[in-house]
């Protein structure tokens, strides 16, 4: 559990490695994050679960089938955010014209961003599929992944 503290100020993408649009999505930011403020976990690692039951967020809890986001993870500003929310806190570390499109997305009201990510998230291993095991980065990436 050591390794999810060693992060810094970076962002801890916490997502679903048998989904192929999380696999997608992350691979997508992976990208995009030219100033490496992103370090990534899948949600199945043991890594991560006792961290997860710590704030009721295995796959029981009420954050379960979304990514998560961690946030000065082992700080005293430790944020944990969910859903649409995590999605905008990305896109917000990403170069232009990211932030923009996250402020743009913002101003439409959490209930209706979460509602369309619920959507997504229930059809999302019909339309991208659900893998076996969760792929390996690349060696050129491996150092971003905990």
């Amino acid at each position: 559990m050591d390794e999810l503290h060693d992060i810094g100020d970076r962002l801890l993408v916490i997502f679903d490695g048998h989904c192929g649009l999380c696999n997608r999505s992350v691979r997508w930011l992976l990208d995009h994050d030219r100033q490496d403020r992103l370090r990534f976990v899948a949600s199945e690692s043991t890594q991560v679960s006792e961290w997860l039951a710590i704030y009721g967020l295995d796959e029981a809890g009420p954050a379960s089938g979304t990514i998560l986001v961690a946030r000065q993870l082992g700080r005293p500003g430790e944020r944990i955010l969910a859903r649409s929310h995590a999605i905008l806190a990305l896109l917000r570390e990403l170069p232009r014209p990211w932030p923009k499109v996250a402020e743009v997305l913002g101003w439409i009201p959490r209930p209706l961003r979460d509602l369309a990510y619920r959507l997504v998230a229930r059809w999302r291993y019909r339309i991208w599929g659900h893998l076996e095991t969760c792929p390996l980065p690349s060696p050129s990436d491996r150092h971003r992944f905990l």
